[in-house]
């Protein structure tokens, strides 16, 4: 038993020297991702309002009539504005194909002029300030998740904030927009906390295992800590807490601070961990329901008729038509409207919004869901009873054995920054691994689905990593305070093992 004990400390203290390191870090930039989020991104939000307004006056062809010129084969359909015109964008899982809507043309791919033109009215600046960096034909730091957009030229903008922006010579629209706030705030939170440096993230083999690695070794120390506090734990008599503890000066703090949050470090790694799916083991396949479930099938675009300005005019009076969506809902053609408003008091956060960049959105952008035989807008939720039978008929092996429409968030389908849509229909399977499924009543679309394992996954992931329990993580700042207090106590922890480790390595270098 002594050996075992000496053997535990010795394993403790020399992994505890590199690894205190990593801990130091990992807490830190744990503090900083609270308020800093992750990487820089072009929100959905900030994208639609820089959009010019779309004008239907100009749309000449049909949906129909541009499928025909666009690449074989697509998934979703929308008209937008490309270069100031009007065009039908067609998204599969091979790339995007953009007809202009006006003359029934396809989109070729743009020069650097003209890619500079389309960053300058997107960021609303003269040309002259916008300066081509470089055309990027492998990803960079700030586009590690976008090697499907590749090749993208990145322009610099001459306005004292650093900015940078993405332009797709493909699609002729902004792909990524940074600014040396946003890429600051990155370097300080999201890429030193998950190891997001471009050579290693560019390589996911060895940017998982360096994650999968770290992490596993960090739950070690962190457990072998915990089971060196019982066993030098040494009750004294009379009984006495700090009697009971055999050490002295720091390491008698090391001692204390590792004893209180060595579980939430050791449950911060383990989550970390399990973020990775290092074992796969919560993707079981669970139950099938078809993508077409609440749709009847894929668009069919020569259900919709062809645009006409008059017509739209009464529907979209007070707002500003950015973007239009084809969607089939209950085998019935629908179109998406995307807006924005011109009245200030409309949206209270779109002063934020019209700054020229803009890296995190607050929320789904405003739309309506009309109908595209009548063209009137839809007020009215899909019938319960309609999506539920729909539900049914995908799902032939499994049955429903409750639903309910939920107002507020439960504690599998939520979100602390009020983005997911509310109210959502929720429906539980009896299939083998009980399958429940949220449903969008407003737009008839499926936005969820998680199984047993899942659920569990979730608080073993999002509960032990975030602690976003209910009863406080809607009540900024107390989650805030409740977090910092946890992470600072167990920075200080790993801080003071850093120092001892370092003195242990002097005396030992000597």
């Amino acid at each position: 038993m002594q050996t075992l004990h000496r053997a535990v400390i010795f394993v403790h203290r020399w992994l505890g020297i590199p690894l205190s390191v990593l801990f130091v870090l990992w807490f830190v930039t744990g503090i900083a991702m609270i308020y800093v989020g992750g990487m820089p991104t072009l929100s959905a939000q900030a994208r639609l309002e820089r959009l010019p307004a779309l004008d239907l006056a100009a749309v000449r062809s049909t949906p129909t009539e541009a499928a025909a010129t666009a690449a074989s084969g697509f998934g979703g359909v929308s008209l937008t504005t490309v270069l100031n015109r009007p065009a039908y964008r067609f998204a599969s899982r091979y790339g995007t194909s953009t007809v202009f809507a006006d003359t029934g043309e396809p989109l070729d791919e743009i020069d650097v002029a003209t890619a500079q033109r389309v960053a300058a009215d997107f960021l609303g600046v003269d040309a002259s300030s916008v300066e081509l960096v470089t055309t990027l034909e492998r990803v960079d730091q700030w586009t590690l998740q976008m090697s499907r957009d590749l090749p993208l030229l990145k322009f610099a903008v001459h306005d004292g904030a650093g900015t940078q922006a993405y332009v797709s010579p493909y699609t002729a629209d902004v792909r990524l927009v940074t600014t040396t706030k946003s890429r600051t705030l990155a370097w300080i939170a999201t890429i030193p906390h998950w190891f997001y440096i471009t050579p290693l993230r560019a390589n996911q083999p060895a940017w998982y295992w360096t994650v999968v690695a770290t992490s596993a070794v960090g739950c070690l120390l962190a457990l072998l800590g915990l089971v060196l506090g019982v066993w030098q734990f040494r009750k004294s008599s009379p009984f006495t807490l700090a009697g009971s503890i055999p050490y002295r000066g720091i390491m008698r703090w090391h001692y204390i601070t590792g004893a209180v949050f060595g579980v939430f470090a050791l449950t911060w790694v383990f989550s970390g961990l399990l973020s990775m799916e290092p074992f796969d083991w919560a993707n079981a396949e669970s139950l099938e329901i078809a993508d077409d479930a609440l749709t009847g099938g894929p668009v069919e675009l020569e259900r919709f008729p062809a645009f006409t300005a008059e017509r739209w005019a009464p529907l979209l009076e007070g707002r500003t038509l950015k973007e239009i969506e084809f969607r089939r809902i209950l085998d019935a053609p629908f179109y998406l409207v995307r807006y924005t408003t011109t009245a200030a008091e409309a949206d209270p956060q779109r002063e934020r919004l019209h700054q020229p960049y803009y890296i995190s959105g607050r929320g789904e952008p405003q739309h309506l869901l009309v109908d595209a035989t009548t063209l009137t807008a839809r007020t009215t939720p899909f019938p319960t009873e309609t999506l539920l039978a729909n539900l049914r008929a995908a799902a032939p092996g499994a049955n429903i054995t409750t639903h309910e429409l939920l107002e507020e968030y439960d504690s599998y389908y939520y979100s602390r920054s009020g983005q997911a849509v509310l109210p959502v229909l929720r429906v539980k399977f009896d299939d083998p691994l009980e399958t429940w499924v949220y449903v969008d009543p407003a737009l008839g679309q499926m936005l969820a689905g998680v199984h047993r394992l899942q659920r569990v996954e979730r608080w073993l992931y999002n509960g032990l990593h975030s602690l976003d329990f209910g009863f406080w993580y809607y009540r900024r700042p107390l989650w805030d305070i409740g977090m910092i207090v946890l992470c600072l106590g167990a920075l200080v922890t790993s801080t003071i093992g850093f120092w001892l480790g370092l003195k242990r390595l002097k005396r030992g270098l000597a």
